[in-house]
């Protein structure tokens, strides 16, 4: 009887360890600080359909990285559904995804999307991702699937 618990014991925690593994955290674009988007009210780019840039006194965490909102209104939007908000890869430039990599954005760069935020790193680079965006975004969704937990300095 005390094998078949010991026994149990052993393989319930390697099950959690390779969980956990499996599990690795999604690293997110983010400043010295841990803010992402450089700052900017990532609700704004669905309401106003513009960059607006946020407050640090009106924040919110998720996922590890901080967000900074333009209004209250717009954090508690924002904590209300943070999945519909949050950008895509992790905040990282959205042509970089499509190619494995992860560049840092001009949050003044950006594109809503069937619903979702997508930024990039220039003006240049969105240009050439919008082009061919249906492309790009299927290639950096499933690149993202491979690199989303790799530190952007190792790739």
């Amino acid at each position: 009887m005390k094998k078949s618990n010991l026994l149990a014991g052993l393989v319930a925690t390697s099950m959690l360890v390779l969980s956990s593994i499996g599990f690795a955290a999604e690293e997110t674009q983010q400043d010295a600080n841990g803010v992402i988007l450089s700052g900017y009210d990532t609700v704004s780019y669905f309401t106003e359909e513009k960059a607006v840039k946020g407050y640090a006194g009106i924040s919110a965490v998720h996922a590890g990285a901080i967000y900074h909102f333009s209004s209250e209104a717009n954090r508690d939007l924002f904590k209300a559904n943070p999945e519909k908000y949050a950008p895509q890869y992790g905040g990282f430039c959205a042509y970089g995804a499509a190619i494995s990599r992860k560049f840092p954005i001009d949050p003044n760069v950006f594109a809503v999307v069937d619903g979702k935020l997508y930024v990039n790193n220039s003006a240049a680079v969105s240009e050439t991702w919008t082009e061919d965006r249906d492309e790009y975004i299927v290639d950096a969704d499933k690149a993202w699937t491979k690199i989303k937990s790799v530190p952007a300095a190792d790739l």
